[in-house]
């Protein structure tokens, strides 16, 4: 998929291909961005019916493009390895259970809870570091921690509920993100391995909502079933942008872009939806946006030094 975006960026020209792993991650986290409101023009289906079909249509989506690349080989032989069935079958579940909890967030009124989870979501990794790969904390990341706990215990408080769907959404990502991590096998054949763990009850499921005729495929009009269908297209292509911007920019770079999604949520979910925003819940989401600003510093100052260090041993 590498080699599609190289052609198509070196001929819109030099300065384009200059940048185009960074319009490629900025795309991917737009698109991500505005999900909910792909989701709310689904909001008459059940999240569990709309992941099933995103299951479904991602499966026939990406074997696709496998074929397409000419990756089928790879992929077969990827697939036939017993440690990626075991991992893949895992990673599935936590997609399977983020996705729903997702789809349903947003279509039961907590666009601004969904977007919650996924600004904690990289002090989560940070946390993940240090318990699973004995990473050293610095002290702005043990702030940036402590700053993101207060945050959830001010609204837990505030609200006398835990922010279950915002950490729901944050730790099976994390988690999600921590066995890939240890898988060198890329979006595309690891999403098509998900997707296939549940590709038959998923399409056995549907069957069966069909034949009842409980399902909503054919029965919610053309625009509502090309949406349906279309499920795949829009988990898809901003997986393909991201897998393509890992590989042509720096980490650093991917981590500042990555907070345009929930941000976007946020906007989505207090201006075009109108669900509750209040002052004290703003400070709640303020001590944790503290604790991302420190995140964001230290690693630019980390980067920096490193930078800095590098140039002093050349000389």
């Amino acid at each position: 998929m590498e080699g599609e975006f190289d052609e198509v960026s070196g001929f819109l020209g030099g300065s384009m291909k200059k940048y185009a792993g960074v319009l490629a991650a900025a795309g991917a986290y737009i698109l991500w961005g505005v999900l909910p409101a792909y989701w709310k023009l689904l909001r008459e289906v059940p999240a569990y019916e709309i992941l099933s079909h995103r299951i479904v249509w991602s499966l026939l989506l990406t074997l696709g493009f496998i074929v397409l690349l000419g990756r089928k080989d790879t992929f077969l032989r990827a697939a036939r390895e017993r440690k990626n069935r075991i991992t893949f079958s895992t990673t599935a579940l936590l997609l399977a259970i983020n996705w729903l909890l997702y789809i349903w967030a947003v279509n039961a009124g907590f666009i601004v809870e969904a977007s919650l989870g996924y600004f904690i979501n990289p002090l989560i990794n940070v946390l993940f570091g240090m318990v699973f790969f004995r990473e050293r904390l610095r002290a702005m990341q043990w702030a940036a921690i402590f700053f993101a706990f207060l945050g959830v215990l001010y609204l837990t408080f505030y609200y006398g509920q835990f922010p279950w769907i915002a950490m729901v959404l944050a730790v099976t990502f994390a988690i999600y993100g921590l066995l890939h991590k240890k898988n060198p096998l890329g979006p595309l054949d690891g999403l098509c391995l998900e997707t296939g763990v549940f590709f038959i009850p998923c399409v056995v499921f549907l069957v069966g909502l069909e034949y009842t005729q409980g399902g909503s495929f054919g029965h919610i009009g053309l625009h509502g079933s090309l949406l349906l269908a279309g499920a795949g297209i829009i988990t898809t292509v901003p997986l393909l942008l991201f897998g393509y911007a890992a590989h042509k920019i720096p980490l650093s770079t991917l981590g500042l872009l990555q907070y345009l999604a929930p941000s976007i949520n946020l906007l989505l979910g207090v201006y075009v939806y109108g669900e509750d925003f209040s002052r004290e819940r703003m400070v709640g989401f303020l001590f944790i946006w503290i604790g991302i600003a420190l995140y964001v510093a230290e690693n630019m100052l980390c980067r920096l030094r490193a930078k800095r260090s590098a140039l002093a041993d050349r000389n």
